[in-house]
């Protein structure tokens, strides 16, 4: 963190207001800028964030949150007009997509009934912007007046110099609202999961900062187990129980038991006890035994055994997207497999239309964040809002500096070792049963192989909703989750 106090040239904004709420009203300042990161005591990039402060009455400090989702590339928008702001996004009562325009209604499950908020936009997402080269500086090098905003940004699109530019803005927030002695949360969404689970090592050990929990929503936390080989086998195991609660929600599986919940633990059961060992034992397996197995997981997850069989017991999500409805000529989300689209071109070997659960947000939270901002926020600015930057997300570096580890990235020892730097530290990791992207099974199987000491053993918590990658957007779903996170910080607030 610097000492420099060179001011963001670009204009803040404070505003008051109240949500109303059925057992009370809430009033709080919502603050709208820009904070700067710096570099040899000159700004670098200027981070837009959005802080809602709840007006406190009482000496106690309140907790504080810092939120940011995932991408790689994408603005806090989602989580912050989604689900926690006190503002949200009116979608159908499971998650259905609404006619334009879009809604946005007063958020009776916000966050702040429990916690002040602090939406935070990395480099190349939302307003958030690196700062140009100072031209005139007579100290820099012809390569450095050449560079420009969009080069400069770059430098913030890998994964430890994005871990340090948050950590340095939460440690510049805390000092500049003097708020260091409020019990401190961060919470994340996808990549911003693996944020957390990162965060939850790097600011207690590296920038001071002490955390009463971490929340980590929809995460990918190992990213090994997002992409199936012939030779890594995990990963078609931990998204099968999706797609089994998927099969089930559009009534093409053979359920087993009672409900979905039974349906699901069946499917993970089989994940690990016979889809693992059948794709771990290849051809030695006899044809009986393996015709037996394909048949069982063509059960669960509503496709044709021939497909299984012909797929060798390898299913990816883009086939199971494109074939469990097929005879209705409807596709499912990747992001949410219980929401379905008409297939463009059914007649074609792959599907060539787009997801309807990612695609089909964008109008909607665009809007959204654009209106709240402008409007009711009071921000001017010309920049444009980047609700998803494609370019940070294609660009992005996955290496970690300084180290001989190869292979693919993790954040679940980062995790382990933040739980035990801070036994008080409370952490919930949560999914939405029919997200095929990051599939709820990942986290629990990870969670079995964490070998957590019995003393931070109960400060991890794992639950998980009917919905997709935001399942939020489920309106029983979200309240349900809201009670759940009222209890999480009572829980995590109290042991301090």
């Amino acid at each position: 963190m610097s000492d420099s106090t060179t001011p963001t040239t670009r204009q803040s904004s404070t505003t008051a207001h109240v949500l109303s709420l059925p057992n009370g009203e809430i009033h709080y300042t919502a603050i709208a800028q820009w904070q700067p990161l710096y570099e040899r005591e000159k700004a670098i990039a200027e981070l837009f964030h959005v802080a809602y402060l709840v007006d406190n009455q009482d000496s106690t400090p309140r907790p504080l949150t810092f939120v940011f989702n995932g991408g790689p590339g994408a603005a806090s928008a989602y989580l912050h007009m989604g689900a926690l702001g006190p503002k949200r996004v009116a979608f159908g009562q499971k998650g259905t997509l609404p006619q334009p325009p879009v809604k946005v209604v007063d958020n009776l499950e916000s966050w702040l009934s429990f916690t002040d908020l602090v939406f935070i936009d990395p480099v190349g997402t939302g307003f958030s912007r690196a700062v140009p080269p100072e031209k005139d500086d007579a100290k820099a090098d012809e390569k450095t007046k050449s560079e420009n905003p969009e080069e400069k940004e770059t430098e913030f699109w890998e994964v430890e110099r994005d871990l340090k530019a948050l950590a340095e803005f939460i440690q510049t927030f805390l000092s500049k609202q003097n708020r260091w002695l409020s019990p401190i949360f961060i919470a994340g969404e996808s990549y911003g999961g693996f944020r957390v689970a990162k965060l939850a090592r790097k600011l207690q050990q590296d920038f001071g900062v002490g955390l009463s929990g971490a929340i980590l929503i929809s995460p990918v936390l190992e990213f090994s187990l997002l992409e199936g080989t012939d030779y890594n086998l995990t990963s078609w195991a931990a998204v099968l129980p999706s797609m089994a609660g998927a099969a089930a929600h559009h009534n093409r599986a053979q359920l087993v038991g009672e409900n979905l919940q039974t349906h699901l633990a069946a499917a993970e059961v089989f994940a690990r006890r016979t889809l693992i060992p059948l794709l771990a034992l290849g051809d030695t397996l006899p044809s009986g035994e393996r015709q037996q197995v394909y048949q069982e997981f063509a059960d669960l997850v509503g496709l044709p055994v021939d497909l299984i069989t012909r797929q060798g017991g390898r299913i990816g999500i883009d086939v199971f997207a494109r074939e469990l409805l097929r005879d209705q000529q409807r596709i499912v989300g990747l992001y949410d497999a219980s929401i379905t689209a008409i297939d463009p071109f059914p007649d074609r070997p792959l599907y060539e239309g787009t997801d309807p659960t990612l695609d089909g947000l964008d109008r909607l939270f665009t809007g959204a964040i654009n209106s709240h901002l402008r409007g009711t926020l009071g921000v001017e600015t010309n920049l444009t809002y980047h609700l998803l930057n494609f370019e940070t997300f294609k660009a992005w570096k996955f290496e970690l500096k300084g180290g001989l580890k190869q292979g693919f990235i993790g954040a679940v020892d980062d995790l382990r070792v933040g739980m035990t730097l801070n036994s008080y530290m409370q952490v919930y990791i949560t999914h939405g049963l029919f997200d095929l992207v990051t599939p709820y099974f990942s986290s629990n199987h990870l969670a079995d192989l964490m070998k957590l000491d019995p003393e931070v053993r109960p400060n991890l918590t794992i639950k998980h909703f009917q919905g997709g990658h935001m399942f939020y957007t489920w309106e029983a779903s979200r309240q349900e989750w809201f009670a759940e996170m009222t209890q999480f910080y009572h829980r995590a607030i109290a042991q301090n």
